[in-house]
């Protein structure tokens, strides 16, 4: 007997400093490695946006040691479902992916005051991601 597949989801934003980063990090929190996550940027920065990094650490997740990763046509195949928040016309379009696109606004340039709100929509955005897939989210 096999067990089922796990879904795979990719977020997407320009510089894989912020947004994607703070969904990554609350997929993989929340989801207790039943979702096998994904992050990338269409002109990924040096380094993820400070501010993210401690507005994250705030609410106990700890991405300092991640690091922008550059957006491949293999991550996207790989991915069952593609979420981009502001990549626009660089973000790569495959027939039979499931496609979200979250309006967010974006934490660059931006101190931990500003970034809490993208922050708390970010984690509300992933619990109902979760309940789509039918996942229970981590207490």
């Amino acid at each position: 007997m096999s067990s089922p597949a796990i879904p795979s989801v990719l977020f997407v934003c320009v510089h894989n400093a912020g947004r994607s980063q703070m969904a990554a990090a609350f997929l993989t929190y929340l989801g207790r490695e039943r979702v096998e996550v994904r992050s990338a940027g269409s002109a990924p920065a040096d380094t993820v946006n400070p501010a993210v990094v401690e507005a994250l650490a705030e609410v106990g997740i700890d991405i300092s040691a991640e690091v922008p990763k550059v957006l491949t046509v293999a991550a996207v195949q790989a991915s069952d479902v593609v979420i981009t928040m502001g990549c626009g016309d660089a973000c790569p379009y495959f027939p039979g992916k499931r496609y979200l696109d979250w309006k967010l606004e974006d934490p660059a340039g931006q101190g931990v005051d500003a970034v809490r709100p993208i922050r708390d929509q970010i984690e509300q955005r992933i619990r109902g991601l979760l309940a789509d897939l039918g996942i229970e989210a981590a207490a």
